[in-house]
């Protein structure tokens, strides 16, 4: 059952929703840096320290009692356009502490001045860098597992294809929040869900969002829509999506895509959610709830 908080912070995103319908859409240099002066710091326990993993900047975050050699690569959300890795330090925190790993936050470039495959070649980079590099310096991952939201969780199972291609050893399990796996938007829940989501009551935005992204190349290639990707040999999936948002399809089939390929492939689906409610809102019970599960499907791989 939904929880009064959740319904009231439903209210509230409807009411924002529609006030922003009122007004221009902001380009995307203002949505840029209105992110980020919203971006809210990791708390005063964890550790945050910059680095550069293989040429692409990041930040280790790491919660008190985090094992420094289990390894989480976090890609952040934002359409492949927005955000970056200060707007995630506290999601990352909270996982870290939840899942007793250290997080890697990945700045990755963003389109649409660097434009697909410029993601996921520096998912890759950062992937290959962190097995080897921990936040105490070079040593090598006893375990490894890419996560991440929205677009960061597209991402993160785009990754896992790369490091195949490539003859990279695979993370020991990955994750994502509300994971956008089909960057064509071609799911019948763009339709189903529709008005509902008060993230994406434009479906404008998320093509949008695809066009700066792809371009002209082909968005259901595998390393741009992992949904379409060969997912034989995946290590376990874990995905939290809500009922309500317009990318529940893409966390839906991507997993009984898994399950076909005798992946051990796992979703669960918050019936009064929106999009990365777990983001959004982390006081929310059902918020708290989402990053516990995610902490225990992790400590799960030890």
């Amino acid at each position: 059952m939904t929880s009064p908080e959740m319904q009231a912070f439903l209210k509230e995103r409807a009411e924002l929703a529609a006030a922003a319908a009122e007004q221009p859409r902001p380009d995307t240099a203002t949505m840029r840096a209105g992110a980020d002066s919203m971006a809210l710091p990791a708390p005063d326990d964890v550790a945050v320290t910059s680095v550069d993993a293989g040429g692409v900047p990041a930040d280790w975050v790491v919660a008190p009692g985090a094992d420094p050699a289990k390894r989480l690569l976090y890609l952040h959300g934002g359409g492949y356009v927005l955000l970056s890795a200060k707007t995630h330090r506290l999601l990352a925190s909270e996982i870290s502490r939840a899942a007793g790993c250290a997080a890697l936050v990945l700045d990755y470039r963003l389109a649409p001045e660097n434009p697909y495959p410029a993601a996921v070649d520096d998912a890759l980079a950062a992937f290959r860098w962190m097995r080897e590099n921990g936040p105490n310096g070079a040593t090598e991952a006893t375990k490894t597992f890419i996560g991440g939201d929205s677009a960061g969780g597209g991402l993160t199972m785009a990754a896992v294809l790369a490091a195949r291609e490539n003859s990279v050893a695979l993370p020991d399990a990955v994750f994502g929040l509300s994971a956008w796996t089909d960057v064509s938007n071609t799911r019948p829940s763009r339709d189903s869900r529709h008005g509902i989501d008060p993230l994406f009551t434009d479906p404008a935005v998320l093509k949008g969002f695809e066009t700066q992204y792809m371009g002209d190349q082909d968005p259901k290639q595998p390393l741009a829509s992992p949904l379409f990707g060969d997912l034989a040999g995946f290590p376990p999936v874990h995905l939290v999506v809500a009922d309500h948002e317009v990318l529940l399809d893409d966390s839906l089939e991507f997993v009984e895509r898994a399950r076909t390929a005798n992946v051990r492939a796992t979703v669960t689906v918050e019936p009064g959610g929106i999009h990365i409610y777990p983001q959004l809102n982390m006081q929310l019970p059902e918020s708290r709830a989402a990053i516990a599960e995610i902490g225990g499907f992790l400590r799960g791989q030890s």
